[in-house]
């Protein structure tokens, strides 16, 4: 299984249970790569200019409660 086209034909293929079990699969799968990614982002300091921003608008009295 080499192309997305192929991975969509094996999914429409899944009977309901394998189908409910590949979707909590891919649930976590899905989950922890974006983890991962937003570690990597952190790690690399692609995140300070936010996080400086929102740290300068809780300062100014900018942020408010929900």
């Amino acid at each position: 299984m080499s192309s997305v086209r192929e991975i969509e034909t094996a999914v429409s293929n899944l009977s309901r249970r394998e189908l409910l079990a590949f979707r909590d699969w891919f649930a976590g799968f899905d989950a922890a790569t974006w983890d991962q990614q937003f570690a990597e982002d952190v790690s690399a300091g692609n995140l300070d200019t936010l996080a400086d921003e929102a740290i300068r608008d809780l300062r100014q009295g900018r942020c408010r409660d929900l």
